[in-house]
């Protein structure tokens, strides 16, 4: 097995954009109604969108290649690109998302060394993200990876309204 993990650029945002619908319809898609998730996916995942996020000096994207095909990526925020104010201390992971058919494989593991390397160069001592309180598979692994929940925030499915949990972790080890 192999694990690539590449920065993008502005010249891959086809296939960003592509990626980003195929994962979060695919892990949301069942618990949530289709004009709720025809709405948030044209407004967080279009052109102008994903061109601003590439262009924004305080954000970075990482896709992750399995045996040389796209799995999935992470795209983290530091300074005033995160999506909370949690400070200039802080490095927030807005998105791991990973392929349906390359999951249990460790890529998560993975993407999340990877910011957590990008946090102690940017000499940030808190890593934080929000994750839909739904969502028990990921809550899992974060709790796993060492991360705890200290509060919560909304987050907005089209016109519903739902609850992320934010879970921090403020410690570098693996």
């Amino acid at each position: 097995m192999t694990v690539k993990i590449i920065k993008c650029s502005r010249e891959d945002l086809q296939i960003l954009q592509e990626i980003s619908i195929e994962t979060f319809n695919d892990t949301f898609k069942d618990q949530n109604s289709h004009e709720n998730m025809k709405a948030y996916l044209e407004r967080a995942f279009n052109s102008k969108q994903l061109e601003e996020e590439l262009s924004n000096v305080s954000s970075e994207i990482f896709f992750i290649y399995f045996n040389e095909e796209l799995a999935g990526y992470l795209k983290v925020n530091m300074n005033d690109a995160q999506s909370e104010n949690m400070g200039d201390e802080s490095l927030e992971i807005e998105r791991i998302y990973i392929k349906n058919k390359f999951q249990k494989h460790g890529l998560g593991k993975y993407l999340l060394n990877k910011a957590i390397e990008i946090a102690m160069e940017q000499n940030k001592n808190k890593i934080w993200l929000g994750v839909w309180e739904k969502n028990e598979n990921a809550i899992a692994f974060y709790k796993k990876m060492g991360f705890v929940q200290t509060g919560a925030h909304s987050f907005y499915m089209g016109d519903e309204e739902q609850i992320d949990f934010i879970m921090t972790k403020t410690e570098h080890q693996e």
